[in-house]
Protein backbone atom coordinates (compact mmCIF):
# COMPACT_ATOMS: atom_id res chain seq x y z
CA UNK A 1 0.00 0.00 0.00
CA UNK A 2 1.19 3.51 -0.83
CA UNK A 3 -0.33 5.04 2.28
CA UNK A 4 0.30 3.39 5.60
CA UNK A 5 -2.53 2.53 7.97
CA UNK A 6 -0.98 4.95 10.47
CA UNK A 7 -1.51 7.87 8.11
CA UNK A 8 -5.05 6.79 7.25
CA UNK A 9 -5.94 6.53 10.93
CA UNK A 10 -4.37 9.90 11.76
CA UNK A 11 -6.77 12.43 13.36
CA UNK A 12 -5.72 14.94 10.69
CA UNK A 13 -6.93 12.76 7.81
CA UNK A 14 -10.48 14.10 7.64
CA UNK A 15 -9.77 17.84 8.14
CA UNK A 16 -6.79 17.63 5.78
CA UNK A 17 -8.82 15.84 3.14
CA UNK A 18 -11.68 18.32 3.49
CA UNK A 19 -9.27 21.26 3.20
CA UNK A 20 -7.62 19.84 0.08
CA UNK A 21 -10.99 19.23 -1.60
CA UNK A 22 -12.30 22.68 -0.68
CA UNK A 23 -9.16 24.41 -1.92
CA UNK A 24 -9.22 22.36 -5.13
CA UNK A 25 -12.82 23.47 -5.70
CA UNK A 26 -11.96 27.12 -5.06
CA UNK A 27 -9.01 26.92 -7.41
CA UNK A 28 -10.87 25.14 -10.19
CA UNK A 29 -14.07 27.21 -10.02
CA UNK A 30 -14.40 29.09 -13.33
CA UNK A 31 -14.62 32.84 -13.44
CA UNK A 32 -17.60 33.98 -15.50
CA UNK A 33 -17.52 37.19 -17.55
CA UNK A 34 -20.20 38.63 -15.28
CA UNK A 35 -17.86 38.23 -12.32
CA UNK A 36 -15.65 40.93 -13.80
CA UNK A 37 -18.50 43.40 -13.32
CA UNK A 38 -18.31 44.82 -9.81
CA UNK A 39 -22.10 45.01 -9.61
CA UNK A 40 -22.38 41.25 -10.15
CA UNK A 41 -19.21 40.18 -8.39
CA UNK A 42 -20.64 39.05 -5.07
CA UNK A 43 -23.25 36.52 -6.29
CA UNK A 44 -20.80 34.88 -8.68
CA UNK A 45 -17.98 34.82 -6.14
CA UNK A 46 -20.02 33.31 -3.31
CA UNK A 47 -19.23 29.62 -4.11
CA UNK A 48 -15.53 30.44 -4.42
CA UNK A 49 -15.34 32.23 -1.08
CA UNK A 50 -17.47 29.58 0.59
CA UNK A 51 -14.99 26.93 -0.56
CA UNK A 52 -12.02 29.05 0.55
CA UNK A 53 -13.56 29.64 3.98
CA UNK A 54 -14.34 25.94 4.38
CA UNK A 55 -10.81 24.99 3.37
CA UNK A 56 -9.33 27.64 5.66
CA UNK A 57 -11.30 26.41 8.68
CA UNK A 58 -10.51 22.75 7.95
CA UNK A 59 -6.85 23.66 7.55
CA UNK A 60 -6.91 25.41 10.94
CA UNK A 61 -8.17 22.18 12.53
CA UNK A 62 -5.51 20.17 10.70
CA UNK A 63 -2.77 22.58 11.84
CA UNK A 64 -3.89 22.27 15.45
CA UNK A 65 -3.94 18.48 15.30
CA UNK A 66 -0.61 18.45 13.43
CA UNK A 67 1.26 20.65 15.89
CA UNK A 68 -0.25 19.54 19.20
CA UNK A 69 -0.23 16.03 20.65
CA UNK A 70 -1.32 14.67 24.01
CA UNK A 71 0.39 12.02 26.09
CA UNK A 72 -2.13 11.30 28.81
CA UNK A 73 -2.73 14.72 30.31
CA UNK A 74 0.56 16.20 29.09
CA UNK A 75 0.62 18.60 26.14
CA UNK A 76 3.51 18.17 23.70
CA UNK A 77 4.59 20.37 20.79
CA UNK A 78 5.12 18.67 17.44
CA UNK A 79 6.36 20.55 14.43
CA UNK A 80 8.27 20.20 11.15
CA UNK A 81 8.90 21.71 7.75
CA UNK A 82 5.50 20.78 6.26
CA UNK A 83 3.36 22.20 9.10
CA UNK A 84 5.46 25.38 8.86
CA UNK A 85 4.51 25.70 5.19
CA UNK A 86 0.88 24.95 6.02
CA UNK A 87 0.78 27.66 8.71
CA UNK A 88 2.34 30.13 6.26
CA UNK A 89 -0.22 29.52 3.52
CA UNK A 90 -3.01 29.62 6.12
CA UNK A 91 -1.92 33.08 7.29
CA UNK A 92 -1.36 34.35 3.73
CA UNK A 93 -4.84 33.22 2.71
CA UNK A 94 -6.30 35.15 5.64
CA UNK A 95 -4.45 38.29 4.53
CA UNK A 96 -5.54 37.75 0.93
CA UNK A 97 -9.18 37.47 2.00
CA UNK A 98 -9.00 40.63 4.13
CA UNK A 99 -6.93 42.85 1.84
CA UNK A 100 -7.64 41.66 -1.68
CA UNK A 101 -11.11 40.16 -1.90
CA UNK A 102 -12.43 43.15 -3.79
CA UNK A 103 -9.58 43.02 -6.32
CA UNK A 104 -11.06 40.01 -8.12
CA UNK A 105 -7.86 38.25 -9.21
CA UNK A 106 -8.80 34.70 -10.27
CA UNK A 107 -5.20 33.76 -11.13
CA UNK A 108 -3.98 34.75 -7.64
CA UNK A 109 -6.89 32.93 -6.03
CA UNK A 110 -6.17 29.78 -8.02
CA UNK A 111 -2.47 29.87 -7.21
CA UNK A 112 -3.04 30.39 -3.49
CA UNK A 113 -5.74 27.69 -3.33
CA UNK A 114 -3.50 25.21 -5.11
CA UNK A 115 -0.52 26.10 -2.91
CA UNK A 116 -2.63 25.72 0.23
CA UNK A 117 -3.91 22.31 -0.93
CA UNK A 118 -0.35 21.11 -1.54
CA UNK A 119 0.93 22.32 1.85
CA UNK A 120 -2.02 20.73 3.68
CA UNK A 121 -1.29 17.41 1.95
CA UNK A 122 2.41 17.72 2.81
CA UNK A 123 1.62 18.48 6.47
CA UNK A 124 -0.61 15.38 6.61
CA UNK A 125 2.11 13.23 5.04
CA UNK A 126 4.99 14.76 7.06
CA UNK A 127 3.51 15.89 10.41
CA UNK A 128 6.92 16.50 11.97
CA UNK A 129 8.42 15.11 15.14
CA UNK A 130 7.50 15.63 18.77
CA UNK A 131 9.71 18.04 20.65
CA UNK A 132 11.26 16.98 23.96
CA UNK A 133 9.01 17.31 26.99
CA UNK A 134 11.56 19.42 28.83
CA UNK A 135 11.46 22.44 26.50
CA UNK A 136 12.50 25.86 27.81
CA UNK A 137 9.68 28.17 28.96
CA UNK A 138 10.35 30.65 26.13
CA UNK A 139 10.24 27.98 23.41
CA UNK A 140 6.47 28.26 22.65
CA UNK A 141 6.77 32.05 22.29
CA UNK A 142 9.79 31.53 20.04
CA UNK A 143 7.78 29.20 17.80
CA UNK A 144 4.82 31.60 17.75
CA UNK A 145 6.91 34.57 16.63
CA UNK A 146 8.56 32.32 14.06
CA UNK A 147 5.16 31.37 12.62
CA UNK A 148 4.17 35.03 12.54
CA UNK A 149 7.36 36.05 10.72
CA UNK A 150 6.77 33.41 8.03
CA UNK A 151 3.16 34.48 7.57
CA UNK A 152 3.91 38.21 7.44
CA UNK A 153 6.77 37.80 4.97
CA UNK A 154 4.54 35.53 2.90
CA UNK A 155 1.89 38.27 2.90
CA UNK A 156 4.55 40.76 1.80
CA UNK A 157 5.43 38.48 -1.12
CA UNK A 158 1.76 38.26 -2.07
CA UNK A 159 1.45 42.06 -2.11
CA UNK A 160 4.70 42.35 -4.07
CA UNK A 161 3.26 39.98 -6.69
CA UNK A 162 0.08 42.07 -6.83
CA UNK A 163 2.21 45.20 -7.18
CA UNK A 164 4.15 43.77 -10.12
CA UNK A 165 0.90 42.65 -11.74
CA UNK A 166 -0.58 46.12 -11.29
CA UNK A 167 2.50 47.79 -12.80
CA UNK A 168 2.29 45.51 -15.84
CA UNK A 169 -1.40 46.38 -16.23
CA UNK A 170 -0.65 50.09 -16.27
CA UNK A 171 2.24 49.77 -18.71
CA UNK A 172 0.50 47.37 -21.09
CA UNK A 173 -0.82 48.96 -24.26
CA UNK A 174 -4.44 48.10 -25.09
CA UNK A 175 -4.92 45.84 -28.06
CA UNK A 176 -6.20 47.25 -31.33
CA UNK A 177 -9.86 48.20 -30.94
CA UNK A 178 -9.84 47.51 -27.20
CA UNK A 179 -11.16 50.21 -24.89
CA UNK A 180 -8.73 51.01 -22.04
CA UNK A 181 -10.02 49.95 -18.64
CA UNK A 182 -11.34 52.86 -16.57
CA UNK A 183 -9.46 53.97 -13.48
CA UNK A 184 -7.60 56.81 -11.92
CA UNK A 185 -4.00 57.56 -12.94
CA UNK A 186 -1.58 55.49 -10.94
CA UNK A 187 -4.26 53.02 -9.91
CA UNK A 188 -4.79 49.38 -10.88
CA UNK A 189 -6.52 46.34 -9.42
CA UNK A 190 -8.87 48.73 -7.62
CA UNK A 191 -6.08 50.07 -5.37
CA UNK A 192 -3.57 52.92 -5.82
CA UNK A 193 -0.07 51.62 -6.54
CA UNK A 194 1.47 53.72 -3.78
CA UNK A 195 -0.90 52.18 -1.25
CA UNK A 196 -0.14 48.67 -2.51
CA UNK A 197 3.59 49.38 -2.29
CA UNK A 198 3.17 50.82 1.20
CA UNK A 199 1.27 47.70 2.33
CA UNK A 200 4.05 45.50 0.98
CA UNK A 201 6.71 47.32 3.01
CA UNK A 202 4.49 47.38 6.10
CA UNK A 203 4.25 43.60 6.00
CA UNK A 204 8.03 43.41 5.55
CA UNK A 205 8.53 45.66 8.59
CA UNK A 206 6.11 43.61 10.70
CA UNK A 207 7.76 40.38 9.60
CA UNK A 208 11.17 41.87 10.41
CA UNK A 209 10.02 42.69 13.95
CA UNK A 210 8.69 39.16 14.45
CA UNK A 211 11.88 37.66 13.03
CA UNK A 212 13.94 39.84 15.37
CA UNK A 213 11.94 38.61 18.36
CA UNK A 214 12.34 35.03 17.14
CA UNK A 215 16.13 35.38 17.01
CA UNK A 216 16.30 37.08 20.41
CA UNK A 217 14.10 34.44 22.07
CA UNK A 218 16.07 31.67 20.37
CA UNK A 219 19.31 33.13 21.71
CA UNK A 220 17.83 33.35 25.22
CA UNK A 221 16.72 29.73 25.55
CA UNK A 222 19.40 28.09 23.38
CA UNK A 223 22.09 26.85 25.77
CA UNK A 224 24.70 26.66 24.46
CA UNK A 225 24.28 28.86 21.40
CA UNK A 226 25.36 27.10 18.21
CA UNK A 227 25.62 28.23 14.60
CA UNK A 228 23.69 25.60 12.69
CA UNK A 229 22.17 25.97 9.23
CA UNK A 230 18.87 27.27 10.64
CA UNK A 231 20.60 30.01 12.64
CA UNK A 232 22.90 31.08 9.82
CA UNK A 233 20.11 31.39 7.24
CA UNK A 234 17.84 33.15 9.76
CA UNK A 235 20.51 35.76 10.56
CA UNK A 236 21.27 36.24 6.86
CA UNK A 237 17.58 36.79 6.09
CA UNK A 238 17.36 39.25 9.00
CA UNK A 239 20.29 41.20 7.54
CA UNK A 240 18.71 41.28 4.07
CA UNK A 241 15.40 42.58 5.43
CA UNK A 242 17.26 45.15 7.53
CA UNK A 243 19.11 46.41 4.43
CA UNK A 244 15.80 46.56 2.53
CA UNK A 245 14.08 48.63 5.23
CA UNK A 246 17.07 50.95 5.61
CA UNK A 247 17.32 51.34 1.84
CA UNK A 248 13.64 52.14 1.65
CA UNK A 249 13.80 54.73 4.45
CA UNK A 250 17.17 56.27 3.56
CA UNK A 251 17.38 55.99 -0.23
CA UNK A 252 13.75 55.51 -1.25
CA UNK A 253 14.17 52.04 -2.73
CA UNK A 254 11.08 50.87 -4.56
CA UNK A 255 9.91 48.80 -7.50
CA UNK A 256 12.09 45.99 -8.77
CA UNK A 257 14.97 46.84 -6.45
CA UNK A 258 12.83 46.51 -3.32
CA UNK A 259 11.10 43.36 -4.61
CA UNK A 260 14.48 41.81 -5.40
CA UNK A 261 15.68 42.28 -1.83
CA UNK A 262 12.35 40.96 -0.54
CA UNK A 263 12.63 37.79 -2.63
CA UNK A 264 16.24 37.26 -1.54
CA UNK A 265 15.40 37.63 2.15
CA UNK A 266 12.34 35.41 1.81
CA UNK A 267 14.38 32.68 0.12
CA UNK A 268 16.92 32.72 2.95
CA UNK A 269 14.13 32.63 5.53
CA UNK A 270 12.54 29.66 3.77
CA UNK A 271 15.85 27.82 3.81
CA UNK A 272 16.35 28.64 7.50
CA UNK A 273 13.64 26.47 9.03
CA UNK A 274 11.78 24.71 6.22
CA UNK A 275 14.92 23.86 4.29
CA UNK A 276 16.94 22.61 7.25
CA UNK A 277 14.02 20.64 8.71
CA UNK A 278 13.24 19.08 5.32
CA UNK A 279 16.79 17.76 5.12
CA UNK A 280 16.70 16.45 8.70
CA UNK A 281 13.23 14.87 8.52
CA UNK A 282 13.02 13.56 4.95
CA UNK A 283 16.58 13.19 3.68
CA UNK A 284 18.60 12.25 6.77
CA UNK A 285 15.75 10.92 8.99
CA UNK A 286 17.44 12.44 12.03
CA UNK A 287 15.59 13.35 15.25
CA UNK A 288 14.94 17.03 15.90
CA UNK A 289 15.85 18.50 19.23
CA UNK A 290 14.60 22.10 18.76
Amino acid sequence: MILSSTLLSSPTTWPSGLAVLAYALAGAWPTTPAAQDKSHEKPHEKPIWAALCLGWLAQAVAIWLDTVSFDGTTLHARFGFAPALSVTTWLVLAVYAIENRRLGLPSVRRALALLAAVTVALAWRFPGQAHPESVPPLAPLHWLTGFASYGLIGAALLHAALLRHAEKQLRAKPASGQIPSPGLPGQALGMPLLRLESLTLRFVAAGFVMLSLTLVLGALFAKPWHWDHKTVFSVLSWLVFAVLLIGRARFGWRGRQAVGWLVAGSTLLLLAYVGSRFVLEVVLHRPINT
